[in-house]
């Protein structure tokens, strides 16, 4: 066995970077953008692979696995980024290790050195994810919430994260001041219309990155629990074939936008253009697994981070 000097954290970056090198045949050029670093960074990080023997034959450490579901992932749903992370049978948490990655995720976008802006959605797993952060100085970044922080009894939403974020990351943090879900179309064009409002949905379109949960539908989903949807609602929206939502932002089993009323009062921005933002959608477990393979398919994201079993199914799907 190799003596372990280094901290997991960066024993995991180095195994990454081997992977990459070794396995999939990626420049350190390639490596570095990747993983958001530079190519020093990357050209040490093989090199620690090496010496902490993480690289023999095959690359030996747990997270190789997971490496190989993610590449295979990659190439059947043409993502952009994909981060699987060991699945715990005997666990019933749905943030448990994919909040973690998240974290990371988050940290590894947060540290680049050029301005950018980050945009993040809202979810239990989010929340979840953001609570791992450290403190992170990043003045010249932006930061963004896609979704209102009001629920419909006028108090604040628990699980919007931008606030927690701004407890943490020392940069420029810009709040969607509606509600999550308003009366009608014509009142959202009318709060849309606001000078406060345009301004931060302008500034959500140009996200360099965005951060989303995926939420799975029924009348324990999420926007039932949390008093957005009534049970009647609900039950409709999945007699219309709803499968999941996206800050709001309800889905088919194709991934389409569904022409409903209900969509018609998501106050929401939309989701970054794909073309341009790398939109990762953080989500695991059998609840969702119908949700997480349509938001794919349907290219409501172009990046995934989720756990082994999640992985098993949408590449058997």
């Amino acid at each position: 066995m190799a003596k372990r000097t280094e901290t997991p954290g960066r024993l995991d970056d180095a195994a990454r970077a081997g992977w990459l090198y070794y396995v999939a045949g990626r420049t350190q050029d390639e490596i570095a953008s990747a993983m958001g670093i530079s190519r020093q960074s990357a050209q040490r990080l093989v090199s620690l692979a090496v010496a902490e023997k993480l690289i023999k034959v095959r690359l030996d450490h747990p997270i190789a696995a997971c490496l190989e579901l993610a590449n295979q992932l990659r190439k059947k749903f043409d993502l952009k980024h994909v981060e699987i992370v060991p699945s715990d049978p005997g666990s019933s948490s749905r943030t448990v290790g994919i909040a973690e990655a998240a974290a990371a995720e988050i940290e590894r976008w947060l540290k680049r050195p050029d301005p950018i802006v980050l945009a993040v959605g809202t979810g239990r797993t989010l929340k979840a994810a953001v609570d791992q952060l450290p403190t992170i100085e990043c003045p010249n970044h932006r930061i963004v919430s896609l979704t209102g922080n009001i629920t419909p009894d006028g108090s604040a939403a628990y699980y919007n994260v931008i606030f927690s974020m701004a407890d943490a990351v020392k940069a420029r943090h810009f709040p969607m001041p509606l509600p999550v879900l308003v009366t009608s179309a014509e009142e959202r064009e009318l709060l849309h219309g606001q000078q406060l409002v345009r301004y931060t949905l302008a500034i959500s379109a140009q996200a360099d990155v965005t951060f989303v949960g995926i939420g799975e539908l029924g009348i324990d989903g999420p926007l039932c629990v949390d008093g957005f949807l009534e049970k009647d609602e609900m039950m409709e929206l999945m007699r219309e074939g709803a499968v999941g939502e996206i800050c709001g932002w309800i889905f088919d089993e194709e991934g389409r936008l569904l022409d409903n009323p209900i969509n018609e009062r998501v106050a929401s921005a939309s989701i970054p253009s794909r073309e341009t933002s790398t939109v990762i959608g953080i989500a695991k477990g059998k609840r969702k697994f119908k949700a997480i393979r349509a938001a794919i398919v349907g290219r409501q994201i172009n990046s995934l981070i989720t756990d082994e079993q999640t992985a098993d199914f949408l590449l058997t799907s």
